[in-house]
């Protein structure tokens, strides 16, 4: 619910917004806060994005991901089943990695990991207030706290335990991200490591890469922050946005370029083939 002003604000810059809860969360089926597989939500998340994509009338349109926090996760795992599809992405905080402040000690994950099997959905992984930590703003914080549909639990253990799988994952295959991107993270965020959206930044294989980093500014950039802070950091995300969305060719021609591209490997492969037959 909280992302709402987000879908706002893009749809008033001119842009087509689509989303949805994933499973355990918002308004979806499943037990809330509850994540027994990251990559069953990334399933999810490709079905229905590419579906929305392949529609007759967005065929024409560039395609673009933004994904904050944990989504932020979810879009580099998008881009990484299909590299070549989407025209960029927006990540807002990702997470690329869970800051040491948000982590349990060692020794008591080694413990949490042996349990997650046993009892998966048991909520005693120890960790600080993320409402406290994630927003600044303290009225954003108890409409966050009054809203039924946001999970305000200690962590379930399969959740925890999935969630640092997929963020050790990340970090170790920064280098694999070749799509344009923008990252932005709050200096002060102790949620998601900001030194990992820096590290991104500085491995990706992308040509076009732009990093921000808006010191004293905490996790939550798009709805916890002051409204000066919320307006800024939306300002770059739109500029990012227009800049790649205005340029280029479209989808639909670029498809037909790498067709035409694979088309003509083959026939060069055939002929070079047929001329080694002949001799």
């Amino acid at each position: 619910m909280y992302m709402r002003d987000t879908g706002t604000r893009l749809a008033k810059a001119g842009y087509a917004v689509y989303g949805l809860d994933n499973e355990g969360h918002g308004k979806s089926s499943g037990l809330q806060g509850y994540v027994p597989s990251f990559n069953a939500l990334v399933d999810d998340c490709s079905n229905y994005f590419m579906s929305i994509c392949e529609r007759q009338e967005n065929k024409m349109k560039r395609r673009f991901l933004l994904g904050e926090s944990m989504g932020g996760a979810m879009v580099l795992l998008l881009h990484r089943r299909e590299p070549t599809y989407w025209n960029g992405a927006i990540l807002v905080a990702p997470m690329c990695k869970i800051a040491d402040e948000m982590k349990p000690h060692p020794f008591v994950i080694s413990v949490l990991r042996k349990l997650c099997n046993i009892i998966p959905t048991w909520k005693i992984i120890p960790s600080q207030d993320i409402i406290d930590v994630a927003f600044k703003n303290p009225e954003k914080r108890e409409e966050i706290r009054s809203n039924p549909y946001c999970y305000k639990g200690k962590p379930r253990l399969k959740t925890g335990h999935e969630l640092l799988m997929v963020s050790l994952d990340i970090e170790k295959n920064l280098h694999q991200v070749s799509l344009p991107f923008l990252v932005v993270h709050g200096g002060d965020d102790i949620v998601t490591d900001p030194s990992v959206s820096k590290l991104l930044h500085e491995s990706a294989l992308s040509e076009d890469k732009t990093f921000k980093l808006y010191p004293g500014m905490w996790h939550a950039l798009t709805s916890g922050e002051p409204l000066e802070n919320i307006e800024l950091v939306f300002a770059d995300i739109v500029a990012w946005l227009d800049e790649r969305a205005s340029t280029g060719d479209s989808r639909f021609e670029i498809e037909q370029k790498a067709k035409h591209d694979e088309h003509f490997l083959k026939m060069q492969g055939k002929k070079m083939l047929g001329e080694m037959h002949n001799k």
